[in-house]
């Protein structure tokens, strides 16, 4: 069985720890190269690539797969790419930084939708873009629900109030998100029967993790490694602005809203237990 992992409207540094550690927790590959990379080569594609891009949509996200057809008709293995579409394992993740940053952040669509209708709208939009995958060969497609955004360090700042709580109309909204979409992929399912469309769901295990990091072995989940660990997020870790933890293993997130390697190592294991043999 081969990998690939497709993304709609990703955070790359969680899509990818998810899915480096995804390959390598099945015994596939250690690391999950990035399809876009010049240096990965046509046998790469056989056992998994990765999609990740910095805020990438729907359309654009479709159009790099696409790129894989145009890539097996140049090699003339259009039939085997087929069989490694059909058996491979797709795992789409999605929605954190639509609610977190889109909606509740930036307020870009709070002004057009209230949290329903725009719920709507992100359910709406993923089942579209998984029966797109479905169309051009994936059978066997994985969606991980929304995390429990509002619990992420930069949220407990930002709407958590003075003691930085977790932001609860962030996590109601990802509850909301996750109910209609865990429909969807059922209505998918009964749609198209060929097909495995499986709803893999984050929000409880993390939540559990950020709750009771002790039992998980760690020390710290309501700040990052990284800087004050309230609000320093992606490139704004960095050598030259920011100290790091004396220990990052005491920590559930790296920055303000990334977990670190231990902690997706943490519920690799576990989901994948869950989830993985509703694919076959």
């Amino acid at each position: 069985m081969s990998l690939r992992f497709l993304v709609l409207n990703p955070d790359e540094q969680s899509l990818l720890s998810r899915a480096l550690f995804s390959a390598s927790e099945l015994g596939i590959k250690d690391t999950l190269p990035a399809y876009l990379d010049p240096k990965v080569l046509p046998q790469d594609l056989i056992t998994g690539v990765t999609f990740a891009s910095v805020s990438a949509n729907v359309v654009r996200s479709i159009r790099t797969f696409q790129g894989i057809h145009r890539e097996a008709e140049g090699h003339n293995w259009r039939g085997k790419h087929n069989f490694h579409l059909t058996n491979s394992l797709f795992i789409v993740v999605a929605s954190s930084d639509d609610i977190a940053n889109t909606y509740f952040t930036l307020r870009a669509r709070a002004l057009q939708y209230d949290v329903p209708a725009y719920t709507d709208l992100m359910a709406n939009s993923a089942s579209s873009f998984v029966q797109e995958l479905y169309e051009l060969g994936a059978r066997r497609i994985g969606v991980f629900s929304a995390p429990p955004v509002g619990c992420v360090p930069s949220q407990r700042t930002l709407a958590g109030g003075a003691e930085r709580e977790c932001a609860e109309n962030l996590n109601e909204a990802a509850k909301i998100f996750n109910s209609k979409l865990s429909k969807k992929l059922d209505s998918l399912a009964s749609s198209l029967p060929s097909g495995r469309f499986v709803y893999m769901d984050i929000y409880n295990p993390l939540l559990d993790l950020i709750q009771n990091p002790r039992k998980y072995g760690f020390q710290v989940a309501d700040k990052g490694c990284c800087g004050t660990g309230t609000l320093e997020v992606s490139i704004l870790c960095n050598q030259y602005t920011s100290e790091t933890c004396a220990d990052v293993s005491d920590y559930v997130f790296w920055d303000s809203y990334h977990p670190t390697e231990g902690a997706y190592k943490a519920l690799v294991t576990p989901v994948l237990g869950k989830y993985l043999t509703k694919f076959f």
